[in-house]
C-alpha cells in the first residue's frame, strides 16, 4: 500500500520510476528485492534523498549489519542484502543524471570493499567460535580498478590476500589458516545469487593461477625483490589497501612502494617490455567480430589505452614526483598535468576519453544487465545506452559520434606518450 501511495503523493516518483524502468534491465531485478529504495526516488527539502547516503556511511553500515550473525553464511547474506539496496540505488541516481562518473566509481567501490570486510570478518568469526583464536592477522589488498576505486557496475574484485602469523604462531599452520579463510570468502561471496555477481579475482598474485592464494608480507617481499616481472609492478601500481587489518595493509603497501615507484624510474628494457605487452594485448585480447573504435575497454582511445599511459608515466617519474603516488587514473592525470609531463591538452584529451568511455561501459551494464564493453551498432540498444549515459538528444548517432571523436583525439595522445614520440625522458 505504502507504494502507491508514495507514487500519488510524490508525482516526481513514478515520472523516475518509468524513466528508470523504461532504460534499464540492471534495476528492475534490484528494486523488486529492495522495494524501499523506490521511497528514496522522492526529493527531500534538501535536493533528491537518492543521494543522502554517502559512500562511507553506507560502507559501515554494511559491516555493521553484518556482524550481528555469527554464522557467515547469514553474516554475508545480510552484507548481499545492503549491497542489493545500495546498487539500486547508485544505478538509480547515475540513469537520472544525478552522479558523475567519479561519484559513482567510488560509491561502487566502497559498497564493494565493505562487502569484504564484512565477509572477512564473518569467516573470521565462524573460524575462532568453532576453532580457538586466530593464527595470523590478514589484509585484503584492492588491485585494479577495486585499488583506484574506480569499479564500474561490471567489474570484479581484483585482491591480493597478505598475512602475518602472530608472534606465538606455527608459520605454516598460521599461513594454512589464511588460505582456508581466503577460500572460505572467495566461495561464499562467489556463490550462485540472483543479485549481480560478486567475483574475488586472485589472478594478480605472484605466479599468477599457480600461485599460493595467501602469502605472508615477508614472502611477498622476497617474491617482488627476486621474480617481479614488469606487469607485476605495473599491476602494483593501484594496489591499496581495502579490508581487513589496516596495519598490515600500511606496511604492504609501504614495502611495494620500493617496487613500484623504483629508484631513478623503470628501465628503458622495461618500457620496451610494457608496449610489447599492450600491443600483444591490443591484439589477441580484443573479442573476435568486435569493433577496436567502439570498444570501451580495449579499443582505440579506450579505457586501456588511457590507463597504461598513465601507468607509464607513473613508472617513468613517481619516484621523484610524489603527487604520482596514486591509484586513480584521474588523480594521477591531476598530477602529470601539474608536473607538466605533457601538456594541459593532452592531459584534458585522455581525462575525457577514460570519463567518456567509463560512462558508455556502465550504461552499457545499466542497460542490457550483463557486463559488457562493446558498443552496439547504430538502432534502438545504441539510443538506450545513450540515454542511460545521458545523452537528452533523440538522435543516438550524437552520442556515438561524440565517443568516436573524443576516443580518436585520446588515441592520437597515447601513440605519442606510450608509443614512445614523447616519453617524458
Amino acid at each position: 500500500m505504502w507504494f502507491l501511495r508514495v507514487l500519488r503523493d510524490e508525482p516526481s516518483v513514478a515520472e523516475r520510476l518509468m524513466k528508470v524502468l523504461g532504460t534499464s534491465a540492471y534495476v528492475p531485478d534490484l528494486l523488486i528485492k529492495s522495494p524501499d529504495v523506490i521511497r528514496l526516488y522522492a526529493d527531500a527539502s534538501t535536493g533528491p534523498r537518492l543521494l543522502e547516503p554517502k559512500p562511507a556511511e553506507v560502507g559501515k553500515a554494511i559491516v555493521t549489519s553484518s556482524s550481528r550473525y555469527d554464522d557467515p553464511l547469514r553474516a554475508i547474506a545480510a552484507a548481499r542484502s545492503l549491497r542489493r539496496a545500495e546498487l539500486a540505488r547508485i544505478a538509480s541516481a547515475d540513469l537520472l543524471g544525478m552522479l558523475s562518473v567519479p561519484e559513482v566509481c567510488e560509491a561502487l567501490s566502497s559498497v564493494w570493499s565493505a562487502v569484504l570486510e564484512a565477509a572477512l570478518a564473518a569467516v573470521i568469526r565462524g573460524s575462532e567460535s568453532t576453532k580457538g583464536p586466530a593464527p595470523a592477522r590478514i589484509a585484503v589488498i584492492g588491485m585494479g580498478r577495486l585499488g583506484g576505486a574506480e569499479l564500474g557496475y561490471g567489474s570484479d574484485a581484483d585482491v591480493l590476500f597478505v598475512c602475518e602469523p602472530l608472534p606465538d604462531a606455527d608459520e605454516t599452520v598460521a599461513v594454512k589458516w589464511a588460505v582456508s579463510v581466503a577460500e572460505q570468502v572467495r566461495k561464499l561471496l562467489g556463490a550462485p545469487s540472483t543479485d549481480p555477481p560478486l567475483e574475488v579475482d586472485l589472478d594478480l598474485r605472484p605466479e599468477g593461477r599457480s600461485g599460493a592464494l595467501v602469502r605472508t608480507l615477508k614472502s611477498y617481499q622476497a617474491y617482488y625483490a627476486q621474480w617481479a616481472e614488469v606487469w607485476e609492478v605495473q599491476a602494483l601500481l593501484r594496489a591499496h589497501s581495502v579490508a581487513g587489518d589496516p596495519e598490515l595493509g600500511l606496511r604492504f603497501l609501504h614495502m611495494v612502494d620500493r617496487v613500484r615507484y623504483p629508484e631513478g624510474g623503470v628501465t628503458q628494457d622495461a618500457v620496451r617490455e610494457i608496449r610489447r605487452i599492450k600491443a600483444r594485448m591490443d591484439s589477441e585480447r580484443l573479442p573476435r567480430g568486435a569493433d577496436p573504435a567502439t570498444h570501451t575497454k580495449l579499443g582505440r582511445g579506450g579505457l586501456s589505452d588511457v590507463e597504461w599511459t598513465v601507468q607509464l608515466l607513473q613508472l617513468q617519474h613517481a619516484h621523484a614526483i610524489e603527487s604520482l603516488r596514486n591509484t586513480s587514473t584521474l588523480e594521477t592525470l591531476d598530477a602529470i598535468g601539474a608536473a607538466e609531463l605533457i601538456s594541459a591538452a593532452d592531459v584534458e584529451l585522455l581525462r575525457d576519453a577514460w570519463i567518456t568511455a567509463t560512462r558508455a561501459r556502465n550504461a552499457l551494464v545499466l542497460v542490457r544487465g550483463k557486463p559488457s564493453d562493446q558498443l552496439p551498432g547504430p538502432g534502438r540498444q545504441l539510443a538506450a545506452v545513450a540515454s542511460a549515459a545521458g545523452e537528452n538528444s533523440d538522435d543516438a548517432s550524437e552520442f556515438l559520434d561524440n565517443y568516436l571523436r573524443v576516443t580518436r583525439r585520446a588515441r592520437g595522445v597515447v601513440e605519442r606518450v606510450f608509443g614512445g614520440e614523447t616519453n617524458g625522458h
